[in-house]
């Protein structure tokens, strides 16, 4: 048989796949002898079987269940259902990786009329006893039941409002036992049955409504947006319950061991007393830091300081760890590695190699290289006059302009059809995950830094601001009022989240400045990493940005965006339409200069590494104006009669644009073979590739041109390629008496040529994957077409794992990525192989260029710091898995 429910003193960390990471955390801190209330884990298989079951609890669990509830129960002096001593238990998911606040919990369950009496009579306290009733009937409802929260909250506002109250913990006894009353007529009316009273069947139903919360649509999203397996299942964690809203001797709170927005060595957090665990998240009042309780309750302040530096000891990580004081005693109830911004992320790791907690490897593995995004993330401009309106909390960095939405569908939509929006709200809940998604930022009026909102930010790199409680927000008016400003939904608004600052209307923004700390790990990332990083670039100022970035070459210079430039497309379509070879050599005669002025900036700006120049690559008609335009003109011509020549010049021009017209122009006259029809014009290229760096290595330069012929095929062209190019160089050399280093190679990115890679490489000085074109010529897909029309059912039906177009199709491009290297290698050993494609800059495409050999990546300057990590983690993971490291 099976094992399918732990006690917690039965776990361990390492067992967080089978516990998930809160159950095998609970076990840990157990094992370690924290005060940490007993209870027990069903394992995340339990999960899988349920589900492959048919949405039913696999055979043996119950009879699990009840035996260890029954030594829990005599742990606790305690017993589920009982009218004298009841035993009160949460019922909390627990994911084997942390997904905050995107799975259910229910509190205080076991209560029922009977338990009820229990209770009062045991903490002499009426008031408590009703509040714990009527927050179980609730969260059951909402979680097993499936009644929406809101309908609850209505009636809660209404008592509220009936006794004249703010605040939930204002509300007295009385007030309490009618809104549980009306909730239970609410249950009665929306779920045709009376709510439960039965413990045993009241925590049956939790567990499945916890194991059917892994598949709600907030999840769902979540683990899409972080790439986390949709086949791992959920455990739930069963707990004795202690409880914070005793009186002003108790309360509950989240903390960080260090500043998740900034990285500082500091405890940080909230804490609320009088208050149960999800009031301190849910935004409903607004919390207050955790320093203050070092004040109000100074013992268990310390306690939990002691608890916080012995846990971020024990796991060399920052942890996320959230407690409950009952009467003046601490228990610990969660720990984790906690959420971080990008900044921070990089500053802990930097810190802890510093104190000598962890080594640099093991730094380098504690920053997710996508993180490194928000460290580039635009900052409002220093000279920008701002009008700031109001401030709430810093609680995600990063500043965003967009006009405000109030709701996450209307964020969604609207971000679709391409309208930068801020999303503004009371507060946020996992259920606008899509609408924080699609935001620029996030702007609330409730919460903290430890809120829904703030939490979800900072894992997304979203600016956010919480907390501000100036903003009066009307959602049936679609305006917000605050610093005596009336902002109408659809009107511009930006945030500060470095700050907490709100400001009025579009802010100036400008690139962000990069740390010390973040340039040295970086260079721990260069110690380790065992590929190459180089940078996509078609100016001067991108290649000197990449270089900045730490790029050690150019993996990319598309020279076709050169031609499309004011000054020299006329020339582009003199050539185009030169009817013989003297006249296209006419026009060259112009674009010659100019491209290699084009070269030069390129190559001085990369002096001293290797710059891969692709030769034109689109079809020609690309230059050209477009035919239904055309079409238009000389219709419109013909009919006012008023312009007979350039009638003539128009219906030559279209009869052009018609003989260059393709049906498929991917697959079209583009590439190697337009070289191929019209060699002057890539000869043209070459001379002024060759003149720059002859003009460069004069001036005490070293250039190091490679010259890349796009979209072969065979080797035959690329041998009539390469002996053009060698007598173009020796041409050069001896006309400017000098001497330059050069390189040719090709772009592989057709199918064939990867199976043809071993002939290939004999005419070859190096090869590049453009991934783009050989996941399109490998999986027949248009990626303009499969990504507007079917790519998301084919994710949805899990045909395809990621897209293929962001992460790299390792079984079917890798496997000709793989054939190609080998074949190359085979021929040639010292070959040199990079990729071009976008999926350079991508952690999990980089991670396997380095396990098939390859001895660069490229990708765009920005992405350059994510992809120096990612190799670096490659190689260090790599390194474990094979023993070497």
């Amino acid at each position: 048989m099976k094992k399918y429910v732990y006690l917690f003193n039965e776990g361990k960390a390492e067992m967080r796949g089978l516990l998930g990471g809160k159950g095998a955390n609970l076990a840990e801190m157990t094992n370690i002898g924290l005060p940490v209330p007993p209870g027990m884990t069903i394992t995340t298989e339990a999960c899988k079987e349920y589900y492959h079951a048919g949405k039913k609890l696999p055979d043996g669990l119950l009879d699990e269940i009840k035996k260890n509830l029954a030594i829990l129960e005599e742990k606790t002096g305690k017993k589920l259902g009982c009218i004298q001593n009841p035993l009160l238990v949460s019922v909390r998911s627990g994911a084997v990786f942390s997904m905050p606040g995107m799975m259910d919990t229910i509190l205080n369950l076991g209560l029922n009329e009977d338990t009820l009496k229990a209770v009062v009579a045991n903490t002499n306290n009426e008031r408590f006893a009703y509040d714990a009733f009527r927050r179980f009937i609730q969260m059951f409802s909402d979680v097993v039941l499936e009644i929406p929260k809101h309908e609850f909250e209505i009636l809660l506002d209404k008592q509220k409002h009936a006794q004249g109250v703010t605040f939930d913990q204002e509300l007295t006894a009385e007030s309490l036992r009618k809104i549980i009353d009306n909730y239970k007529a609410l249950v009665q009316e929306k779920a045709g049955r009376p709510f439960p009273e039965d413990p045993m069947e009241q925590l049956i139903l939790s567990i499945e409504a916890v194991f059917r919360s892994w598949n709600n649509d907030r999840a769902i999203i979540y683990r899409n947006l972080n790439k986390i397996d949709h086949d791992l299942g959920t455990a739930v964690n069963i707990q004795s319950m202690v409880f914070g809203n005793l009186g002003n001797d108790s309360g509950t709170g989240v903390a960080f061991t260090r500043n998740p927005s900034t990285g500082e060595n500091v405890l940080y957090g909230e804490f609320l007393t009088n208050a149960q665990g999800e009031d301190v998240v849910a935004g409903i009042r607004t919390p207050r830091p955790i320093s203050e309780l070092k004040d109000e309750m100074p013992e268990a302040y310390e306690e939990f300081a002691r608890t916080a530096r012995l846990l971020e000891k024990h796991y060399k990580n920052m942890q996320d760890i959230e407690f409950t004081i009952e009467r003046k005693k601490l228990y610990m109830l969660q720990t984790r590695n906690g959420k971080r911004t990008a900044q921070a992320a990089v500053k802990v790791a930097h810190d802890l190699v510093a104190e000598g907690m962890v080594t640099k490897k093991e730094a380098i593995l504690m920053v997710e290289p996508a993180q490194l995004d928000q460290l580039l993330h635009r900052q409002i401009d220093p000279k920008a006059k701002v009008e700031v309106i109001a401030k709430g909390l810093p609680a995600s960095p990063g500043a965003a302009s967009g006009t405000v939405v109030f709701d996450a569908d209307d964020a969604d939509r609207l971000a679709k059809e391409g309208k930068k929006v801020l999303l503004v709200r009371t507060e946020t809940t996992p259920d606008d995950i899509h609408g924080m998604v699609a935001a620029q930022g996030i702007l609330t009026s409730r919460g903290g830094m430890t809120s829904h909102a703030a939490v979800v930010a900072r894992g997304m790199g979203k600016p956010c601001v919480c907390g501000c409680e100036a903003l009066k927000i009307d959602y049936n008016a679609k305006t917000v009022s605050v610093g005596g400003k009336l902002i109408k939904e659809g009107e511009p608004l930006s945030i500060d989240g470095s700050t907490g600052r709100v400001l009025f209307g579009v802010v100036t923004l400008k690139d962000p400045e990069l740390s010390g700390e973040f340039m040295e790990f970086l260079e721990w990332a260069d110690e380790l990493k065992e590929i190459g990083v180089r940078a996509n670039a078609d100016t001067p100022e991108d290649a000197l940005k990449a270089r900045e970035f730490g790029a050690k070459g150019i993996g990319l210079t598309r020279t076709e965006h050169m031609f499309m430039a004011q000054d020299r497309l006329p020339y582009v379509q003199q050539m185009i339409l030169a009817e013989s070879l003297e006249d296209r050599e006419e026009a060259l005669s112009h674009l010659l200069p100019m491209q290699q002025g084009d070269f030069y900036g390129i190559l001085k700006a990369m002096d001293g590494y290797p710059v891969c120049i692709r030769l034109l690559d689109p079809p020609l008609h690309e230059f050209l104006p477009n035919q239904e335009d055309l079409v238009i003109e000389t219709t419109e011509l013909r009919i006012t009669g008023k312009d007979a020549k350039l009638l003539e010049e128009k219906a030559e021009l279209l009869k052009k644009v018609r003989t260059l017209h393709e049906f498929n122009p991917m697959l079209g006259h583009r590439g190697c073979r337009l070289g191929i029809t019209f060699p002057e014009v890539y000869d043209m290229q070459v001379r002024a590739i060759f003149n720059a760096t002859a003009q460069l290595t004069k001036e005490g330069f070293q250039p190091h041109p490679e010259v890349e012929i796009p979209l072969t095929i065979d080797v035959t062209e690329m041998k009539f390629f390469k002996e053009r190019i060698d007598n173009i160089a020796k041409e050069v050399m001896e006309r400017e008496n000098v001497q330059f280093h050069y390189t040719s190679g090709t772009m592989i990115e057709l199918p064939r040529a990867a199976l043809l890679a071993d002939e290939l490489a004999t005419a070859s000085d190096f090869f590049s994957f453009g991934t783009n074109d050989l996941t399109q010529t490998t999986l027949g897909f248009s990626r303009d077409d499969a990504e507007g029309k079917f790519m998301d059912d084919y994710l949805r039906a899990k045909i395809l794992k990621e897209n293929p177009f962001i992460v790299l199709d390792r079984k079917g491009v890798g496997k000709l990525m793989k054939l190609a290297v080998e074949g190359g290698r085979k021929t040639k050993p010292d070959l040199l192989i990079g990729i071009c494609g976008e999926h350079g800059g991508e952690p999990s495409s980089v991670e396997f260029c380095h396990m098939i050999g390859l001895n660069f990546v490229s990708c765009s300057p920005y992405r350059v710091p994510i992809a120096r990590l990612a190799a670096a983690q490659a190689a260090v993971s790599t390194g474990e898995i094979m023993g070497t490291r």
